[in-house]
């Protein structure tokens, strides 16, 4: 049976969350496995003190406790007052008087609401930008759909209502809480509601200009390079960032030009070796 909360970090049952905090951070300093190596009891009455915190740090959790429903480690308690021999061949527990209150105490709690179920669930950034449908499968096999919103972003946790654990006595079902984490992207790269892009354009189309496909998340558009693009030229595709959703404005496209030279012939090495630009240095304003 679990330890007793309160008893392991040593605190009265009204005690304040200030009270709780200070007890359970004296505890862990002291028996912390970095101060004590080797140590298996020092180890043991920290894993004791994390676990008494971690229910009475959380008021819900605290306050479920408090009405049995839970125990020390945050586990269910089953129905108490069952009938079941004890040394004696009697009644298991205090006696009838116990199995009265116990049977009282669980009829008069009233309607409970189900616990929460978190799952993790991992989408393709052209997914989680656009939106779409993933199918997950539960524990117990069972298979659900989950409606993955345009904008979802890393950390991001989907609330499915209902799709927890069930209820006591009538009580609601909790909630499943899906944390999604979001797959990069080969060549995209995103900043809050905009995307960016790296495009390789060849030395022609730097010089003379061109009209050249970009990939957006929505699908692919034609751009215009003016002539004389340097590379490092950011150009911008208003509206084709991510979607607009909710109250959110469409985020846009930031296009990066990356001139690549490409294979090299002759012809070019001739020209290049011919060709003077007076003047001009690239690396002046590195001097």
């Amino acid at each position: 049976m679990a330890d007793d909360p309160y008893k392991v970090l040593g605190v009265a049952r009204n005690a304040t969350p200030e009270q709780i905090r200070a007890a359970y951070r004296k505890l862990a300093k002291s028996h912390h496995p970095d101060l004590n190596p080797g140590d298996k009891k020092a180890e043991e009455a920290f894993k004791a003190a994390s676990a008494a915190n971690d229910i009475l740090s959380d008021p819900e959790k605290r306050a479920r406790y408090d009405r049995g429903e839970i125990d020390g480690t945050g586990n269910e308690r089953a129905p108490q007052g069952s009938w079941h021999p004890g040394a004696g061949g009697g009644f298991g527990g205090g006696g009838f008087d116990d199995i009265f209150t116990n049977i009282f105490e669980q009829r008069t709690r009233g309607p409970a609401r189900g616990q929460d179920e978190r799952y993790s669930l991992k989408v393709e950034f052209l997914e989680a930008v656009n939106g779409g449908t993933k199918r997950i499968t539960l524990p117990d096999g069972q298979g659900l759909e989950v409606k993955i919103p345009p904008g979802t972003k890393e950390g991001d946790v989907l609330r499915l209502r209902g799709r927890g654990q069930p209820g006591r006595s009538g009580g609601p079902a909790g909630d499943a809480l899906i944390e999604v984490h979001v797959a990069a992207h080969k060549f995209f790269h995103r900043e809050d509601k905009n995307i960016h892009l790296d495009l390789p354009i060849s030395l022609q189309e730097a010089v003379l200009g061109a009209k050249v496909t970009v990939p957006t998340p929505s699908g692919n558009v034609v751009m215009t390079i003016k002539p004389h693009s340097e590379s490092g030229t950011e150009l911008r595709l208003r509206g084709k960032g991510v979607p607009a959703h909710g109250h959110a404005h469409a985020g846009d496209l930031h296009v990066k030009l990356n001139v690549v030279v490409g294979p090299v012939d002759d012809n070019l090495e001739t020209f290049l070796q011919n060709w003077e630009q007076p003047g001009f240095n690239p690396r002046a304003r590195l001097g």
